[in-house]
């Protein structure tokens, strides 16, 4: 099984923290990106940016798991690869007009760093990483000197690259013992689980901050009446109710996930969950974060197409992914959200018809309804809270409830 016995883990350190503080950077320009032109064509666009750079952002979560800062040169390296991802979410707002060779050149530092970064983990291995996240970011660079859809599909040729990255590397290496596959997975699924969980739920704690900014830039200069004043709770009730769909109980049962999961099946769940399941999540914040900026000056009169579809759809992607997540941990139940999601997304019209106000109101109450039925019908024995209570008196577990504000009782 390759499962060893593990201690409480560690800690994500400040440094990593500070450079997920300027990752989410990159997260306010893909919504500043998308709030200056809510089409089709912006989002699809925002959602082809976030997929590229967040498989670097989860380069480094692996990279910094099983290297960790702990030294100086490490240290120095880890600070030009945030300059680097800095580079890149300067260059957002025009990486489809005249500044995607920036970004590209930006983007190809991100690469450069994390595989020099990684040969002190796994020495030549990490070439199997390395050339094909190079090659992408190459593209990414060409696509910088064109534009309509000759930029678009190098875009996704680039997005391939990275999918098929994990394959090369886990079928690339060639040794007289043909069991190079193998050994690459156990390198790889020996993380930490305590720090790769915490560090991404931390990374979405920061994420879910941008759509609190989201709200002081949608009030703006405007007066403070009680309609304003409710808005702006009601945004913020939307946000505080997709924080309580993952972090009051999701979060503390993915480190249990990953804890019984054999050491060289971990690399491959965390991808699942972390990369593929987490995208649709921070996607989802992103969107939101638009529509609560575009909202919030028309909560009474009828909404555009495009904000009342960024507000609605950025919560069902939100939900889609965290289903997803769920799924992939198996962590039940995970029906309820896939049935909120759409649900979600039906609350759009009402805002095109009646108001952002109205439209906020039903997005509360699609999550608190989600939240309820889930508390009281959706977790039995094989479920979440039977999970809960095999973990109720591991000091492990109540350590990371106090750390992220979530009690005994509230369990």
């Amino acid at each position: 099984m390759n499962t060893a016995v593990e201690g409480p883990g560690r800690r994500v350190t400040t440094l990593e923290l500070f450079f997920d503080l300027v990752f989410v950077f990159t997260l306010i320009q893909l919504t500043v990106l998308l709030a200056d032109d809510l089409s089709f064509v912006t989002a699809g666009r925002t959602a082809l940016i976030l997929v590229v750079l967040f498989w670097m952002y989860g380069a480094y979560a692996y990279l910094t798991n099983q290297v960790p800062p702990d030294r100086p040169s490490r240290r120095l390296l880890l600070m030009l690869g945030m300059a680097a991802f800095l580079v890149c979410a300067l260059a957002i707002p025009r990486a489809f007009e005249d500044t995607g060779v920036v970004f590209g050149l930006g983007f190809l530092g991100v690469v450069v760093v994390h595989t020099v970064l990684y040969t002190r983990g796994h020495g030549l291995d990490s070439v199997w990483y390395g050339v094909p996240n190079a090659l992408a970011a190459l593209v990414v660079t060409a696509a910088g000197l064109f534009d309509g859809l000759t930029a678009d599909g190098l875009w996704v040729l680039a997005v391939v690259l990275q999918f098929v990255t994990p394959f090369v590397a886990e079928y690339g290496p060639r040794r007289l013992d043909g069991r190079a596959g193998d050994t690459l997975r156990v390198q790889l699924g020996s993380l930490d689980p305590a720090h790769f969980v915490e560090r991404h739920g931390l990374l979405l704690i920061v994420a879910f901050g941008e759509s609190v900014i989201a709200i002081g830039i949608g009030v703006g200069d405007l007066p403070l009446t009680a309609g304003m004043l409710s808005g702006a709770f009601l945004s913020l009730a939307v946000a505080v109710g997709l924080w309580w769909t993952y972090f009051v109980r999701d979060e503390e049962l993915a480190e249990e996930a990953f804890r019984s999961t054999p050491t060289a099946a971990r690399w491959r769940l965390a991808m699942n969950a972390y990369y593929y399941a987490f995208l649709p999540m921070l996607l989802g914040i992103a969107f939101l974060a638009a529509g609560v900026k575009k909202t919030l000056g028309h909560l009474t009169g009828h909404l555009g197409t495009g904000p009342a579809l960024a507000l609605a759809g950025g919560v069902a992607l939100f939900l889609a992914g965290d289903a997803a997540f769920r799924t992939v941990l198996r962590l039940h139940p995970a029906r309820y959200r896939l049935l909120a999601a759409p649900a979600a997304l039906a609350a759009a019209p009402l805002g095109m018809a009646l108001g952002g106000l109205t439209e906020l109101l039903a997005l509360v109450g699609v999550l608190t309804a989600m939240l309820v039925v889930e508390e009281r019908l959706g977790a039995g024995p094989s479920g979440a809270r039977g999970t809960e209570r095999s973990t109720a008196h591991d000091p492990r577990s109540r350590e990371h409830k106090a750390r992220h504000g979530v009690t005994a009782e509230q369990s």
